[in-house]
């Protein structure tokens, strides 16, 4: 089966600003991407090339198997980063507007419309006007928009921003069962953490240049297993121990980064003999760490 998509050597400037150069990426069904970096990265005008929004200046987008045209859109679904509703427009009109622009009848929108408001908590507000609902409950609002046609690739730009953890998870888990389901699903965001959680794989840009790229356990694998958390009560001397290069202290346990090759079962025994132990793991980096190992720069929260 092809890719949902794929860019292949694609390269994007304005003016004198490279936005990408020389991005290669595909998303398979049935897959998470995330497409990673802080602000300013390149990672909406990657988007925008992959929905026709602009065009390359080198390199071919191809979605579905097939170079890029207009007519492989009716097949996507694309949530920008830039939210586009109706704030005078009561979300039921909104909601059936919508579906039909993307081709389905008055009937299966409304039926449609209905099931994703029940599903994502918000038929209260259906017969509400758009300005008069909460950011976050205006972006469940654009999330379904964006569903609503039952698009085999789903692009994503920044989905969870505006969002409370409760929303947050919410549209976490529904993107969860879309993959399940056989959807491509691409989400670009500068949250490391989101996308540690939710991808399959994932693609890092820095300055419009891919950094980083691949599986994410192949990604992580790369890097050596080098942080320890420590749970503990009594005495903290243990954390002068060698192995440790450096260590953050908080009330009960103590995130340790060891020196390279650090002897972490060394460093277990010189704790119990200062300390109880409750808790003793040995973790991976993040990808924020990975990210800042990589190219020297903290990640915007």
């Amino acid at each position: 089966m092809a890719p949902a998509v794929q860019l292949d050597h694609v390269s994007k400037a304005y003016e004198q600003k490279v936005a990408v150069h020389d991005l290669n990426l595909q998303i398979e069904a049935g897959s998470m991407f995330g497409l990673l970096g802080p602000n300013g990265a390149g990672k909406t005008s990657s988007i925008r090339m992959m929905v026709g929004i602009t065009l390359p200046d080198s390199g071919t987008v191809s979605l579905f198997g097939r170079t890029f045209t207009r007519e492989s859109l009716k097949k996507v679904g694309y949530l920008p980063e830039e939210r586009g509703l109706y704030r005078k427009m009561k979300v039921v009109d909104q909601l059936l507007f919508m579906g039909q622009l993307h081709g389905l009848t008055a009937e299966a929108a409304a039926r449609r419309s209905h099931a994703w408001c029940e599903r994502l908590n918000i038929l209260d507000a259906a017969q509400s006007k758009t300005e008069e609902l909460s950011k976050g409950m205006q972006q469940k609002i654009q999330f379904i928009v964006t569903l609503l046609h039952d698009p085999e690739l789903i692009i994503m730009d920044e989905p969870f921003a505006g969002l409370d953890p409760v929303n947050a998870t919410l549209l976490q888990d529904t993107l969860l069962d879309l993959k399940k389901a056989g959807r491509a699903i691409l989400f670009s965001t500068h949250r490391m953490d989101q996308a540690e959680k939710l991808c399959d794989e994932i693609c890092l840009i820095h300055r419009g240049v891919a950094v980083l790229s691949g599986k994410m356990r192949e990604v992580k694998s790369r890097y050596e297993r080098n942080r320890v958390i420590i749970g503990f009560e009594g005495d903290n001397g243990f954390l002068n121990h060698a192995a440790i290069a450096e260590y953050k202290e908080y009330p009960g346990h103590a995130e340790i980064l060891l020196k390279e090759h650090g002897d972490a079962q060394a460093l277990l025994r010189a704790a119990e003999q200062r300390a109880k132990i409750y808790r003793f793991e040995l973790v991976e980096p993040s990808l924020e760490e990975i990210f800042i190992q990589t190219v020297g720069e903290k990640v915007d929260a």
